[in-house]
């Protein structure tokens, strides 16, 4: 079994709507989304999946995030690190053939992350 791994970055601003904190008001961050494949065969010249493949599905989820206030969208929910690492994951489950989507970690801060996988 292989396992991949690629990463993706994006600013954005969003406040924690029915937090009772700081997170409540407006604030941003620097995310690092990290999304893990597994894949059980290589192909003829040794590859297991198209890199470029999972980087352009990747880009393509996080771009319209970025530099953007993520509570105008409203399909993410509220914008947790909870609610961010379920919406990559669902939009990043078409995978090329022969991977497995396993899991998507988000970083919202360098000491803090959060994965969302299915078991």
């Amino acid at each position: 079994m292989y396992r991949l791994r690629i990463e993706a970055k994006f600013d954005a601003a969003h406040k924690m709507e029915g937090y009772q904190g700081k997170c409540s008001n407006l604030h941003g961050h620097t995310y690092k989304i990290e999304v893990f494949a597994l894949a059980k065969n290589v192909d003829s010249i040794g590859i297991s999946v198209d890199k470029k493949v999972l980087k352009e599905t990747l880009q393509e989820i996080t771009e319209k995030f970025d530099h953007s206030f993520l509570n105008d969208f409203k399909e993410v929910g509220n914008p947790s690190m909870e609610n961010l690492a379920r919406y990559i994951f669902e939009n990043m489950k078409a995978l090329p053939s022969g991977a497995t989507l396993e899991k998507v970690r988000i970083w919202e801060t360098p000491t803090s992350w959060c994965e969302y996988f299915e078991s």
